[in-house]
């Protein structure tokens, strides 16, 4: 539900502004999508981190996934709530996608900007928080069992994530959900051995 009509003009203008340098000079691996219908639904797809010259990277890398943030009637006094509309293994990311974390909670400042929230939660990315788990089994296979923690992250990553040639090439769909690139005649074959391989990896999954 729209909540343009409960902000003022000055905060509509405030939004406004921060989407348009968004799109301008955008942040690395993030590309804001703008509802032209309502200001206050506001969509970005955000590439999992990749470390530069490090081959183990972060169990995201390589997946762009797709985040939502709810401006409130009261924004700025009130955070924003945001939400992972691409699934993803997360400690701080519950299974309906709502994120959690202290810059939208105790630590939120009516000053903060949209590429500030947006910044945040891809370093969550990078540094999950544990002690504040929304997603406990993630939380706690972070601590005690990294390894099956990151294993479970990249299997997920590359189920549901959108490639991360999408997000450098624009090419980035509406959907929520997986890989969605157009496939050519030519790569019929690879697509079907790829479709099983995912297939077999979604049965893994639900052994987990």
């Amino acid at each position: 539900m729209s909540n343009v009509e409960n902000l003022s003009p000055q905060i509509i203008r405030r939004v406004s502004k921060d989407l348009n340098e968004l799109i301008t000079d955008p942040p690395e691996g993030i590309k804001v999508s703008v509802n032209d219908d309502d200001i206050t639904d506001i969509q970005a797809y955000i590439e999992g981190p990749v470390f530069p010259n490090v081959t183990a990277g972060t169990p995201y890398a390589g997946g762009v996934f797709k985040v939502k943030l709810c401006l409130g009637k009261d924004f700025p006094q009130a955070p924003p709530k945001a939400f992972f509309l691409t699934k993803i293994f997360h400690p701080n990311v519950a299974k309906n996608g709502e994120i959690c974390v202290n810059t939208l909670k105790k630590d939120w400042k009516s000053d903060l900007g949209i590429k500030h929230i947006l910044l945040t939660v891809k370093c969550l990315l990078i540094v999950p928080n544990a002690e504040s788990a929304l997603n406990e089994e993630a939380g706690r296979l972070l601590l005690e069992h990294y390894d099956d923690y990151s294993q479970r992250a990249k299997m997920m990553t590359e189920i549901h994530a959108l490639s991360a040639k999408s997000i450098k090439s624009g090419d980035v769909e509406s959907s929520s959900d997986g890989p969605t690139a157009k496939k050519h005649a030519s790569d019929k074959k690879v697509a079907a051995e790829k479709k099983k391989i995912l297939k077999d990896k979604k049965r893994i999954l639900k052994r987990l």
